[in-house]
């Protein structure tokens, strides 16, 4: 979603000629002429309209002089206006695309890396294992702790330099470790990262990775054990098989060798993965799926089968913030029967695994895994639910509120475009009425919620009423003389001359009623979809 707002962002130059971001040179003309038709200031001798038509028409000429240019055309679908502004010199030091193409690029690599550079990058895990049988004994509910962190930071163009530690309490036993990885990038498809640990499972290694192809990279590792001088080798394979998939394969020789096969595949509602190990100290298969419901929950199932495991875990989580998610997880197998807890707040995670019981029951089982899921349910109805509501009721609310000038002035401009497509709209709505052809009747523009509200008049409808904005004239006025209307796809409709964005940051809909040949339609779309009418499918 995301990238497709970003795509939009650099099309509104196309949204106010309306014509398709793969437009041809040709019909960007056409369409300049026939708008500069309408707001050339020399057809008005009022003041008043001239001073409208003058800035309208500036606009016109602006997004004709982008689009005609084949150097800033590609400039613009690439960067949008941030791209035409950044410095660039046109002409002789750069007059072909591809070089134009090219600088931007280095331009854009060259700000990401000082952005890098600027800031370091903390992760860490903070694991807490409780237990209830141990507490029920007496004998305290902390089972063990411990905690990983890292700071990864750019201190060069081709350089990273990653530092972190661990610290671990089972018992009466503990465990530290330190380690440092620097990793240099070799070249745009290699590099090679060096690697020390010290504690009691030091080590010194020395791991290269390389895309060899389009689609398959791989990575060799050589490590040595401080601690009594053994050698590990590590190889491993990685094929892309489609967009949405890849296989792996993983060898490794040393003191505890092994070889898996591994397999994933993730798009915007489902992840899945699958990986079988063999090795000398345990044989066993992991299968794991993650389904999205919706952009802030999510379900996964996961299972292991092998000589040492053989379990089941059930759960879901949820995305609290912009941040942070937490989740619930329900684990029952031959090593017993736990709940786990998960916060994540960007690179940070807590995980809190609660052992309940060593021995299945069916009935205890049942228990452990409906009483959570019940009061998950329950919370969320008579507790998350209309906490959420009230919190987005009231983000929306402020954000009406820190740009009801910038809408207000956006709307009179809007008003004012609309009054100079007054005339030919009409006359284009009058030709339609007396073939029987296509009559835009009523359409608006804006918040869902308010869209919804024209056709609930008993729901209140005050607070959202600001939320939308009436389109019906520059509708007819994009009516073409064949009786057919298209908005085109990928392009935000608050471009489009006459329209205005009355509720920004928040989702937009166009809603349209329209005639067409004696009979009635109606249609809603998204902000970016395409809409062509009439059709059939409109029909009510």
């Amino acid at each position: 979603m995301k990238e497709a707002e970003d795509r939009a962002s650099h099309r509104e130059l196309y949204a106010l000629l309306h014509v398709s971001p793969e437009a041809s040179d040709e019909e960007i003309r056409k369409a300049y002429r026939q708008w500069a038709q309408i707001y050339h200031p020399d057809k008005y001798q009022d003041s008043l309209q001239k001073e409208v038509a003058t800035q309208n028409f500036q606009r016109i000429c602006e997004a004709y002089e982008i689009l005609s240019d084949e150097n800033k055309r590609q400039i613009y679908d690439i960067y949008g206006m941030e791209g035409l502004t950044s410095g660039l010199e046109l002409g002789p030091k750069l007059n072909k695309v591809e070089e134009i193409k090219e600088e931007l690029e280095r331009l854009k690599r060259r700000r990401e890396e000082e952005k890098k550079s600027a800031h370091f990058q903390p992760s860490g895990v903070i694991l807490a294992q409780l237990s209830i049988p141990s507490f029920m004994a007496g004998h305290g509910i902390m089972r063990a702790m411990s905690m990983n962190s890292e700071i990864q930071s750019q201190i060069s163009k081709n350089n990273v330099l990653a530092v972190g530690g661990t610290l671990a309490v089972k018992g009466n036993d503990g465990d530290a470790a330190a380690n440092a990885v620097f990793r240099h990038q070799l070249s745009s498809v290699s590099s090679i990262e060096i690697m020390a640990s010290a504690g009691l499972r030091g080590l010194i290694g020395l791991q290269t990775s390389r895309q060899i192809s389009r689609h398959a990279s791989a990575t060799m590792g050589l490590a040595m054990s401080l601690r009594d001088g053994s050698i590990n080798l590590s190889n491993s394979w990685n094929r892309q098989l489609s967009t949405t998939s890849n296989a792996s394969i993983e060898l490794n020789l040393g003191s505890d060798s092994s070889v898996a096969v591994g397999w994933r595949k993730k798009d915007q509602k489902m992840a899945a993965a699958g990986e079988i190990r063999i090795g000398t100290s345990a044989i066993g298969a992991v299968a794991r799926y993650t389904r999205r419901f919706s952009t802030k929950s999510h379900g996964r199932i996961t299972g292991k089968i092998g000589s040492g495991a053989l379990e089941l875990e059930i759960g879901g989580g949820r995305k609290i913030s912009n941040f942070s998610t937490i989740r619930m997880l329900y684990t029952i197998g031959i090593q017993g029967i736990y709940w786990k807890l998960e916060l994540h707040r960007g690179p940070q995670k807590l995980v809190v695994p609660i052992f309940l019981s060593r021995h299945f029951s069916l009935g205890f089982a049942s228990g452990a895994f409906l009483i959570p899921t019940s009061l998950y349910f329950t919370l969320k109805s008579l507790v998350f639910k209309p906490y959420y509501r009230r919190r987005e009721k009231q983000q929306a609310l402020e954000n009406m509120e820190q740009t009801r000038t910038q809408v207000q002035e956006a709307k009179a401009a809007a008003d004012k475009a609309q009054q100079l497509l007054q005339n030919v709209a009409n006359r284009k709505k009058n030709k339609q009425l007396e073939t029987g052809g296509l009559v835009i009747i009523e359409a608006v523009y804006g918040n869902p919620k308010a869209i919804k509200n024209i056709n609930n008049p008993e729901e209140k409808k005050d607070e959202l009423a600001s939320q939308i904005v009436d389109v019906t004239l520059p509708l007819n006025f994009l009516v073409n003389d064949s009786g057919q209307l298209k908005l085109h796809e990928g392009v935000k409709k608050s471009g489009i001359m006459g329209f205005c964005d009355p509720c920004p940051g928040e989702i937009k809909k166009l809603y349209v009623k329209y005639t067409y040949g004696g009979n009635r339609y109606e249609v809603e779309v998204d902000d970016l979809q395409e809409m062509i009418l009439p059709q059939e499918e409109h029909r009510i």
